[in-house]
């Protein structure tokens, strides 16, 4: 688990995780409403994490897990 911060830059979500220094882009979300965000997301490096769904609140420090990497 890794604390999150999310902001919106250009009309995308950032995905910023600073203990590994990683910003990348959100380009695929699971829920994506503005009273039920987030689930499944996947990253510009291919990155595949999740994020408790609840209410859209943008910009926000959230707890998210990954899942697979783009590496793999």
């Amino acid at each position: 688990m890794a604390k999150v911060m999310l902001r919106e830059q250009d009309g995308g979500v950032v995905f910023y995780v600073a203990k590994k220094d990683m910003e990348e882009i959100i380009t695929e979300v699971e829920f994506d409403s503005d009273e039920k965000w987030g689930g499944e997301i996947k990253l510009t490096n291919g990155d595949v994490w999740f994020i408790e769904p609840g209410p859209k609140k943008i910009p926000d420090e959230v707890t998210a897990k990954r899942l697979s990497s783009g590496d793999e």
